[in-house]
């Protein structure tokens, strides 16, 4: 009696591994949600919504974007790291969420580097600096001028306390002189709004938010932060270009997954991002959006935060910057 016990249980145990083996492979089995920390029909929104579609037909289920704006990313990004590891929902987001946030807060509600792992790399990325259409100045040494005769601070915007935006418009007094108040938005889309309403002075954008104000003859851009210009505005210069030094650190935007997510589940997803990241289409968009289509391992990604992290690390150390 034992033994054939015995081999009905080597046999349905030999009958179970395929299914075994199969249940590991057949995610997904429903839609996946990607939180994105930052406002609907911002830059960031529109782009992870190109990924989306060419997710959805890849991978066999709807792909769905659902934007968490709040506190420079931590918003988003915390329900990630607290959602469950099953493959169902992931992060995009900018650098700001890892190279940033942990040196601007004495405390987070979550740790970045340990309960977000790497998927890939989007894209990299630039923001220029826009003021209204009619300011009586074309360049940044003309803007440094006017800022130095205001006769008050002049006002800047972000999409939030110690997001790039705001730590690059505190490294504008010491390149340019004069006197600077951050104000913090919900997004760039508002900020540009109040530049073309007349209610901020200067704001710091996407090229794919600023376009449509700037082709509504709303405002204009000055120069593009970064290395490079734009591909989406090769006629604009970069602050390197107008000799003034320091803007050219890289931002990226990537996709995580929450700690503990299985390996074979962001094994597929990555290499599906990049394969529609390939795709010449996808590629077209994310350059008219300003961004310069990337793609790559986890490893790779770990490794450009590895690297990144010290240098935006020093420049918040440098300029002061703290949230409490």
């Amino acid at each position: 009696m034992n033994q054939k016990i015995g081999r009905r249980a080597l046999v349905a145990g030999a009958l179970a591994m395929p299914f075994a083996a199969r249940a590991e492979t057949t995610w997904p089995t429903k839609p996946i949600h990607i939180i994105v920390p930052f406002n609907p029909g911002g830059a960031i929104d529109a782009l992870v919504r190109v990924i989306a579609e060419g997710l959805t037909p890849r991978l066999g289920q709807q792909v769905l974007v659902d934007p968490k704006p709040g506190a420079n990313t931590i918003v988003g990004s915390e329900i990630v790291a607290r959602a469950a590891p099953d493959g169902y929902t992931f992060l995009i987001t900018t650098n700001s969420t890892h190279t940033n946030n942990p040196s601007l807060h004495a405390k987070l509600p979550f740790d970045p580097a340990k309960e977000l792992i790497p998927v890939s790399l989007i894209s990299l990325g630039t923001i220029l600096l826009a003021v209204k259409a009619d300011a009586p100045f074309d360049d940044l040494r003309g803007m440094g001028v006017w800022v130095k005769g205001l006769g008050r601070p002049a006002t800047y915007g972000s999409w939030g306390i110690g997001s790039s935006g705001h730590l690059y418009g505190l490294m504008l007094e010491s390149a340019l002189g004069g006197k600077y108040n951050h104000v913090p938005y919900r997004g760039d889309v508002p900020a540009l709004q109040d530049v073309a309403n007349g209610t901020l002075d200067i704001t710091w954008a996407s090229p794919t938010s600023a376009k449509p104000q700037i082709t509504a003859g709303r405002i204009k851009p000055l120069a593009v932060a970064g290395a490079k210009r734009s591909a989406s505005m090769p006629q604009l210069k970069t602050f390197g270009e107008q000799l003034v030094a320091g803007f050219d650190l890289n931002l990226f935007v990537a996709a995580y997954a929450p700690a503990g997510t299985p390996a074979d589940i962001i094994d597929r997803l990555q290499r599906a991002i990049k394969a529609v990241i390939d795709e010449p289409a996808v590629a077209d968009k994310l350059v008219a959006q300003g961004q310069t289509p990337v793609g790559s391992t986890p490893k790779e990604l770990a490794d450009v935060l590895a690297r990144e992290t010290p240098v935006w690390a020093e420049l918040i150390r440098q300029s002061g910057a703290k949230v409490e």
